[in-house]
């Protein structure tokens, strides 16, 4: 199941940007990429939802990590497809006594978790609709689509006009700056894979 926008068309309005009706569906899918590329950075899917996903069992360790920060609640662990239950979770690992594999090999560890955040913070909204916000004004300045390509300028002269363009590397205004990106993975552990929510 997919997850829910970050922001709403609402949260941009009640942030001053008025959306015509006909621009609702464009603004939807403003609001989806630029939630996608936050949670990407992020390395976690931010919002709350629940998620099943499998991991190899660590061979030296009782202690099992779980991705996706923070970890609401475990409704179910499986190795190798059986069900155990003497696990006990604390600071968003599994415990349990008897480690994660059932003999020599490797084993895979089958968790359903319920992780992210019951509410999204409210910088994060503001990042989603300035994200959005950017590229719904470049494209109301250029409705043939040119306006959607990032323009990185780095200065401007009008008297026999010039202008500079830089070389960030961006091709969208979706897209993240490096720093961003690190802020968001340091801020939410993540990083590694985006958990796959059922």
């Amino acid at each position: 199941m997919a997850l829910a926008p970050l922001a709403t068309v609402a949260d941009l309005e009640a942030r001053g940007l008025a959306i015509a009706a006909e621009e609702v569906a464009v603004v939807g899918v403003y609001l989806e990429e630029a939630s996608a590329a936050v949670r990407e950075a992020a390395g976690v899917p931010i919002s709350q939802t629940t998620s099943t996903l499998t991991l190899e069992g660590p061979d030296d360790s009782q202690w099992l990590h779980l991705p996706g920060p923070p970890i609401q609640a475990v409704a179910s662990v499986a190795i190798d497809g059986q069900t155990v239950t003497d696990w006990k979770l604390t600071a968003h690992k599994l415990w349990r006594a008897n480690g994660w594999r059932t003999g020599c090999e490797p084993s895979d560890v089958e968790v359903v978790q319920t992780h992210g955040l019951p509410t999204v913070p409210a910088d994060l909204v503001g990042l989603v609709c300035r994200i959005a916000a950017a590229v719904l004004v470049h494209q109301r300045a250029q409705p043939d689509g040119e306006g959607l390509a990032a323009k990185d300028i780095r200065s401007e002269r009008i008297g026999d006009y010039s202008v500079t363009y830089g070389d960030s590397g961006r091709i969208t205004d979706i897209e993240l700056p490096d720093y961003l990106r690190e802020q968001l993975a340091a801020r939410f552990g993540g990083g590694a894979t985006l958990v796959r929510s059922r």
